[in-house]
């Protein structure tokens, strides 16, 4: 499961289109979504293997924090948790941002587990905005 969120060539057949590297700390990386035209640039903070990623990205005009950790159960599955932090704005800006957030993480972790236990790959970022992106 952490090799899928680390290796641009896995991550690319669930979230984004493209990725300029793997995830190290100390390495800046862009993520693309060329779909829509959108690339992201992120700062890796921490990468601990099986267990944890820490990256600052732009999102909503802003930096903000995400967090990933990853928890071994003992059914030899791996539970993942996403927290976001750090949006912009008033406090009804910065709860939009959140909701936002969360959908978008809620699909990326849906992708993800799709194509890893099913080998599926759902294109849930390639069809959440069917119109374009529009402004977020």
């Amino acid at each position: 499961m952490f090799e899928a969120f680390v290796n641009p060539d896995i991550t690319s057949k669930f979230w984004f289109t493209k990725g300029s590297g793997r995830l190290k700390p100390g390495n800046p990386v862009t993520w693309d979504w060329e779909i829509y035209g959108l690339s992201v640039l992120v700062d890796v903070k921490t990468v601990e293997k099986n267990s944890r990623i820490l990256i600052d990205w732009s999102a909503y005009g802003a930096l903000t924090t995400v967090e990933w950790i990853f928890t071994s159960r003992r059914d030899n599955t791996t539970f993942v948790t996403v927290t976001n932090k750090g949006f912009p704005g008033d406090e009804d800006q910065a709860v939009q941002h959140a909701l936002r957030s969360t959908e978008g993480f809620a699909l990326l972790l849906s992708g993800a587990k799709a194509l890893l236990e099913h080998n599926l790959q759902l294109n849930l970022g390639r069809d959440r905005f069917l119109d374009g992106i529009g402004k977020l």
